[in-house]
């Protein structure tokens, strides 16, 4: 053998051995995991997608809804007609898709 082809065959060995390794561990770690999560330690609400805040915009009574940004100042920043016919600029909350501020738009 050469030394490129020993070297090669050495990585290759030491390579197996800490994917087997990992397995094994991961295998040992698997039922601590299926343990249920104490309720005050659960991750906050998933940001809405934009279809969401669309559709609840829509429910609100907004139409021609012409813009939906994400902005991570404001969560959602949606541009439509408020039920009245005005154009308004709403600031909508990302977990709820609450409007949290809303201003007439030019």
């Amino acid at each position: 053998m050469t030394r490129i082809q020993k070297t090669l065959a050495a990585l290759a060995i030491g390579a197996s051995s800490l994917v087997a390794g990992t397995a094994v561990h991961a295998q040992a770690a698997a039922p601590a995991a299926a343990a249920p999560a104490p309720a005050a330690v659960t991750p906050a609400s998933p940001m809405l997608t934009i279809r969401q805040v669309y559709d609840k915009m829509e429910a609100a009574g907004y139409r021609n809804i012409s813009e939906i940004e994400r902005s991570s100042k404001h969560g959602y920043e949606v541009k439509a007609y408020d039920p009245q016919g005005q154009r308004v600029k709403l600031y909508v909350d990302p977990q709820s898709g609450a409007v949290t501020r809303s201003r007439f738009d030019d």
